[in-house]
């Protein structure tokens, strides 16, 4: 008894100096206590008074040792992922130990002193089965046994429960199978079935009241990290330790303007002028507008806020300020649309003039004289004249494009005659642009030989094929 007294005064100084929380990874430490029941009938074990595996299992009252006071003591670090390490203390006293095989009378025993410390890794399957209180376990371990003086070591394997009565106090209830490995010292008669002082292979049942603590709280507002949505900023239970610095019942975090009271509809922003724009992309935060123009008034509704438009109270498009486009030249096309506004033209052509077939056959006219020194693309100067004229053509059509094309006749080599016509076209295309007409207007290629307009048999038809063509762009 000396033993047991000892054993129980550890106890409560352990209890005395725990604290008592949830135990999970930031509450890893948990301190159990409560009573134990040595069950030695139905191990099957090598015993006579032993009986079969599960026989006889919750005969309590003919088969369980129990000290009628607190007799185990646990202490269990989590270690993760489900897993915890505990040790166990505890103590009992055996005057019950088994059945006589041949009359079937209880046995008693003269009071073995028993002591058990043991060590388990458990795993919990209540984040596998999602209940908040609900928290069964299995665990295998090894410990040491004494019976009296005499110990020996066990293999365990254990099976617990513990009901989760607030977030730091459970209700555990747990079995445990100790295999006993050494031999006993059996003495089996009629009359003395068992006779041993060796601690034999049994079952340890336990109830009692699991404390957990050492949660950790980082930013000190009383919530725990594991349930804190923000750990590192002080903030309120009842948004999981979030703040909320404006008090509008909106997180800050998820509070778009949290430093100003606003509404959830619009992300704890407010919306000053009721238009159903936040003011923060409200562009006009005091007057009511449309949503499609963040939050203006647009009188004449013609999609451009007042503001900004240059007619508010005539509509007309954004590109010409908000106000109606003219017809400057009268020729029925809107200036937006005229690629000529102070020249009439036509419709077909985009408001501008349109070249005729005659002034295209004028032009063609005029690039058939233009005369270049013989082989080469250099343009004769006599010919100053007729580019002159075709100059003047073109700056009347000044949105018209134009390709000039070069051709050769048939005498020399087709590669020579190539390279000939795409320099004259380019030249006449440079003296163009160097005399006032714009380039992105005009384009040059040369087709060489390929394209005759007569015979290259004869002088006449030769000098025919050997001309410069300006051709509108259709």
């Amino acid at each position: 008894m000396k033993h047991l007294r000892s054993f129980l005064v550890a106890s409560l100084l352990v209890l005395g100096f725990s604290t008592a929380n949830a135990q999970d990874e930031n509450n890893p430490w948990a301190v159990s206590i409560g009573v134990n029941a040595v069950d030695i009938f139905p191990t099957g074990g090598d015993l006579p008074a032993q009986g079969e595996i599960f026989d006889e299992f919750f005969n309590a009252s003919d088969h369980w040792n129990i000290l009628p006071s607190v007799s185990k003591l646990s202490v269990g670090r989590y270690i993760g992922d489900g897993f915890t390490f505990t040790v166990s203390g505890s103590v009992n006293q055996i005057d019950k130990v088994g059945e006589n095989p041949i009359t079937g009378e209880d046995l008693s025993a003269d009071d073995f002193s028993y002591y058990a410390v043991d060590g388990r890794i458990s795993y919990s399957f209540k984040n596998i089965l999602g209940s908040n209180w609900l928290d069964p376990y299995l665990g295998v371990g090894g410990g040491y046994t004494w019976l009296d003086e005499i110990g020996v070591g066990t293999l365990n394997g254990s099976f617990g429960l513990n009901f989760w009565l607030t977030e730091n106090l459970a209700f555990n209830l747990q079995t445990t199978y100790k295999h006993v490995f050494e031999d006993y010292a059996v003495n089996a008669t009629d009359a003395n079935p068992v006779n041993t002082s060796y601690p034999p292979t049994h079952f340890q049942h336990s109830a009692g009241l699991t404390f957990a603590f050492g949660g950790k709280d980082t930013d000190g507002d009383g919530v725990y990290d594991k349930d804190d949505e923000c750990p590192d900023v002080p903030g309120l239970a009842e948004f999981n330790g979030c703040p909320d610095t404006d008090g509008d019942g909106i997180t800050d975090a998820k509070d778009d303007c949290p430093d100003t009271p606003g509404t959830a509809e619009f992300n704890g922003c407010a919306d000053t002028d009721g238009d159903g724009v936040a003011d923060p992309q409200d562009e006009c935060p005091t007057v009511a507008g449309l949503a499609n123009l963040n939050g203006c008034p647009d009188a004449d509704g013609d999609g451009i806020t007042d503001a900004k438009d240059g007619c508010p109270n005539e509509a007309g498009p954004a590109a010409n300020n908000g106000c109606p486009y003219q017809d400057k030249d009268g020729d029925g096309v809107l200036d937006k649309d005229d690629n000529c506004p102070d020249v009439a033209g036509t419709v077909a052509n985009n408001g501008c003039p349109e070249v005729t077939e005659e002034v295209q056959k004028t032009l063609n006219d005029y690039a058939k004289t233009i005369l270049f020194d013989s082989g080469r693309s250099t343009i004769k100067e006599e010919s100053n004249k007729v580019l002159g004229d075709i100059i003047g053509i073109l700056k009347e059509y000044p949105t018209a494009k134009f390709t000039i094309e070069g051709h050769t006749d048939s005498q020399g080599r087709a590669s020579s005659n190539q390279k000939l016509s795409d320099s004259r076209a380019n030249a006449v295309k440079t003296y163009l642009v160097e005399n006032g007409i714009d380039q992105f207007r005009l384009s040059a290629v040369g087709y060489g030989e390929d394209r005759p307009i007569a015979t290259n048999k004869t002088r006449k038809g030769r000098a025919q094929n050997r001309r410069v063509e300006i051709n509108l762009v259709k």
